[in-house]
């Protein structure tokens, strides 16, 4: 009887929770506006583009049990004196279909700066090999920019957490 009372209690909220739809747009303009500052004027010489892996679920136990996690995506800007233009951020799936776009239009973040997008763990339309790309840009040469997920989920009494870091897709390179 103890051990149905604990599944139970373990197991409840997943049994009762509602289908999942898609997660409500996320808006940085208005959720980073501290954050952002005015698109330049200049023209946008050097650009770049990062890679992302996220693991939206993990297979565990020998393939017998997946655990689902959150994932946060971050894109920081590491100059100290320069706007970083963050031009794309798009998630992908396990099969590489585009499952979210997160801007309507390129942003500049202020130096040092940083915007970042949440997905729930209860999201799992990633899938395992979930990823996201970012393009970004700058009027002239910059820090390349700081572009990492950090992963965070668990099950039972175990929890896990973990980053994974951005690679990039291309040189950064002038016009």
């Amino acid at each position: 009887m103890r051990i149905v009372l604990w599944l139970i209690a373990l197991l409840g909220p997943l049994l009762s929770a509602a289908p999942l739809s898609a997660q409500p747009k996320v808006n940085i303009e208005q959720n980073f506006a501290d954050s952002l500052t005015a698109l330049p004027k200049e023209e946008l010489a050097v650009s770049g583009g990062f890679y992302v892996p996220a693991y939206s679920s993990v297979a565990m136990s020998q393939g017998k049990l997946r655990v689902d996690f959150s994932v946060t995506l971050s894109v920081h800007n590491a100059s100290e004196t320069q706007a970083l233009v963050v031009k794309r951020i798009a998630y992908f799936d396990t099969a590489g279909k585009q499952v979210e776009s997160y801007l309507k239009a390129p942003v500049a973040l202020k130096p040092l700066a940083t915007v970042s997008i949440f997905i729930p763990t209860d999201d799992v339309r990633g899938g395992t090999g979930a990823n996201f790309l970012v393009d970004w840009a700058a009027t002239g040469e910059i820090a390349e920019p700081v572009v990492e997920a950090l992963m965070v989920g668990g099950v039972a009494n175990a929890h896990y957490a973990f980053i994974s870091q951005g690679r990039p897709t291309r040189t950064a390179t002038r016009k």
